[in-house]
């Protein structure tokens, strides 16, 4: 049996998030094989700061490996992931899954049949509140949760203008499909993935593309806007098979203070849990003593959640064995509620997902 620090992994994608999780991946002590990029510089840069060898070509890192980190733009998850699958390699995916939905489909049909398995990187899943909502959701203390109100909010926080965040081509969207992703993925977390039957939305450009666009700081180089042509927030309502109902609000960009909040309603009991400062409260009632209303609120522990979220990929790759989290299946699912959103905005009307369609939808 192997074991996490005997597992070599490959980085494909030699960007700043590849870097975060290259730091992270020594730091559990796998061993850090190489990197893959089609970018020289972004190869050289990698190769003088973890002193290893970095590839054009992705086979000749493929074989060198037991399992990939793929986090390039969205638009070139399919070509590494299947060709990973397909080589036999264990794969942990960047959110979101893909660009598209039928690129996701794609990458999901190859997961099925592959030896190795597939993990999507939602990270936020792993934060330690998030591990203690879970637990008491399971419980039962909250009752029958019925509605989740799904915030991630930024008054000001699109990316750098020119970068590929913000070309529909290679991200397949903006605010909705870079932070929404995570917005969604932790709300159908918390009510244990439902079967999502309807989605009505709508997403705006009202920042991005304007010449007066004021930020105090960015991510990335601001070319202007003529190099944005997507989303820069989004709203939505999402209903499931079991009558539960989620409430989304996601932005880049809007004239609003930040909100990273989601609330859990629950027939016993509430929750409030903040995603960026990990402020976690529960809402309960009682009568004994009389009627009464009580706030708690839990402390935990701080965890690098993408370092927790490594931790559970490399000892499922030393297992040979899907950690059973954070599935494809779920970062399909998430897809699904993605690209009805952009095609409620487009027609005006909801879109059902529990009837078979007769079209296959447009590519985001």
């Amino acid at each position: 049996m192997s074991t996490e620090s005997s597992v070599r992994v490959g980085i494909v994608g030699l960007g700043n998030i590849g870097h975060h999780h290259a730091d992270r991946l020594v730091d559990l002590g796998a061993t850090l094989v190489g990197g893959l990029d089609i970018q020289a510089d972004a190869r050289r840069r990698f190769a003088e700061k973890y002193d290893v060898n970095t590839y054009e070509e992705k086979t000749a890192l493929f074989e060198k490996v037991d399992a990939v980190v793929i986090t390039t733009p969205n638009r070139f998850h399919e070509e590494y992931a299947v060709a990973a699958l397909d080589a036999g390699l264990d794969v942990l995916l960047e959110k979101p899954l893909a660009h598209s939905l039928e690129s996701a489909e794609r990458i999901a049909e190859a997961a099925e049949s592959a030896d190795g398995f597939c993990m999507v990187g939602f990270n936020n899943r792993f934060a330690n509140p998030v591990e203690v909502v879970r637990h008491h959701y399971e419980e039962g203390r909250f009752g029958d949760v019925t509605h989740v109100e799904a915030n991630y909010v930024r008054r000001r926080g699109i990316p750098g203008r020119g970068s590929w965040f913000t070309s529909k081509e290679i991200a397949g969207g903006g605010s909705l499909i870079d932070i929404g992703v995570h917005a969604i993925d932790l709300a159908l977390y918390f009510l244990d993935f439902p079967e999502v039957v309807e989605v009505s939305g709508v997403t705006r450009s009202e920042f991005g593309d304007r010449d007066d666009y004021t930020f105090v700081e960015m991510w990335g180089e601001d070319v202007g806007p003529e190099a944005f042509d997507v989303d820069d927030s989004a709203s939505a309502f999402i209903r499931t098979d079991e009558g539960t109902t989620i409430s989304l609000e996601v932005a880049w960009a809007t004239n609003r203070p930040t909100n990273d909040e989601f609330f859990l309603r629950g027939t016993e009991g509430g929750v409030r849990f903040d995603r960026a400062s990990h402020d976690l409260q529960f809402y309960e009632d009682g009568v004994g003593g009389g009627n009464h209303l009580s706030t708690t609120d839990v402390e935990t522990q701080d965890n690098d959640t993408h370092k927790t979220e490594q931790e559970a990929f490399l000892a499922a790759v030393a297992e040979g064995e899907h950690p059973g989290r954070n599935t494809v299946e779920q970062g399909l699912a998430v897809q699904r509620v993605i690209d009805a959103i952009y095609r409620s905005s487009e027609t005006g009307e909801a879109i059902r997902l529990d009837t078979a369609e007769t079209e296959t939808p447009p590519a985001n």
